[in-house]
């Protein structure tokens, strides 16, 4: 964050959001009801399990829960952040924000913000519940599957980095975009191929071990790093100004 980024500004932009989704009943369902449905899906999934079932079998059924999981940090944000612009222009409070002092970096910081701080508290909540289920009713040997350190260090990591993918690809698409539905769906498709990597380590693709977790993450971290640049070179506040 730059030395001049005035925090109070930040703090700022990101309440406004705040306010804006009260108001908004599609980013209001979607923080609601979609993380209800995955982590019911989840619940079914994992409690369903028989501790019967071949190694194979068993794996391939905890890949599955922890995919239902990370699909939260992955639609969640991408659904809240494509309104960030798009949203404003519709609203007409688009341009009275960019003739502020406001800076690009701290919209942009400040919208990022508001969607992430609730993707991670709803994201880091249901894992709490699904952990708690399965330490609870689940089998032994479906507990022992899925409290496995490469799994849960994945579950922690991934997922404020997928949450970032999809803020970053939201924002981008929402300053594109002069519909609202038009850039939560496009935004929502781009945020799942981080989900892909993820889905290839829970389903024993690739090696579920700490090094490869940790290897994943870092490489999400750039891909993040990179992306915050695009992004913000992108953004062109005359351009959106002017509608041109």
């Amino acid at each position: 964050m730059k030395p001049n980024m005035s925090m109070a500004r930040v703090r700022a932009i990101a309440r406004k959001e705040f306010r804006d989704y009260r108001r908004n009943r599609f980013v209001v369902f979607t923080m609601a009801v979609a993380p209800v449905v995955f982590v019911t899906w989840a619940l079914i999934s994992i409690l369903a399990i028989a501790a019967a079932e071949p190694s194979s079998a068993l794996d391939t059924s905890v890949g599955l829960t922890m995919l239902f999981l990370l699909l939260v940090p992955a639609t969640v944000p991408a659904t809240i952040s494509a309104y960030s612009v798009v949203g404003e222009r519709e609203q007409g409070t688009l341009e009275p924000v960019l003739t502020t002092p406001v800076t690009n970096g701290e919209f942009l910081v400040g919208k990022a913000l508001a969607a992430l701080v609730p993707t991670l508290a709803i994201s880091y909540a249901i894992f709490g519940l699904v952990l708690a289920c399965v330490e609870l009713f689940a089998h032994p040997a479906v507990s022992s599957a899925v409290f496995r350190a490469p799994l849960l260090l994945a579950l922690a990591l991934f997922t404020p980095l997928i949450a970032g993918w999809s803020i970053l690809v939201g924002i981008a698409v929402s300053a594109r975009s002069r519909d609202v539905r038009v850039a939560q769906q496009i935004a929502t498709l781009a945020s799942f191929p981080a989900v892909g990597v993820t889905a290839l380590m829970s389903f024993g693709v690739i090696p579920q071990s700490l090094a490869v977790a940790l290897g994943l993450a870092a490489g999400l971290l750039l891909i993040d790093s990179l992306g915050w640049r695009v992004v913000s070179a992108m953004f062109d506040r005359e351009r959106l100004v002017t509608r041109s």
